[in-house]
């Protein structure tokens, strides 16, 4: 069965899930961006398959597009926000040993969402 989500931003939807990773493709829609997190128990590959943006990493940031790559390692506050006309979509591998949504922790947000658990 495949788990789908609506957010503010736009949408997920996991692919595939296993003991050490999950695996995402994610949508983000034109003008709007992700909450700027971290992550204490996981790290992630994102890789970009259409659209642009800014990707936000530790404060530092860099124009994505199709093709660009990128590795977060866990506690690196990050971002990605939409610049494009159309929706911003990559593939999103997740690995480590918890995935739950309560290893968010969000730094900023642009719709008011709290950490989840919190």
């Amino acid at each position: 069965m495949t788990q789908q989500a609506e957010r503010p931003w736009g949408s997920y939807t996991v692919l595939a899930e296993g003991q050490s990773f999950k695996v995402k493709t994610i949508v983000v829609r034109p003008a709007q961006r992700l909450s700027y997190q971290t992550h204490a128990r996981r790290a992630e590959h994102w890789f970009i398959v259409e659209g642009e943006g800014v990707l936000t990493l530790d404060g530092d940031q860099s124009q994505v597009r199709r093709g660009t790559a990128v590795d977060i390692a866990p506690g690196v506050a990050h971002r990605v926000a939409n610049t494009g006309g159309a929706d911003l979509v990559f593939v999103e591998v997740q690995h480590g040993d918890y995935f739950g949504e309560d290893d968010i922790l969000r730094l900023a947000d642009d719709y008011g969402r709290g950490n989840p658990g919190s």
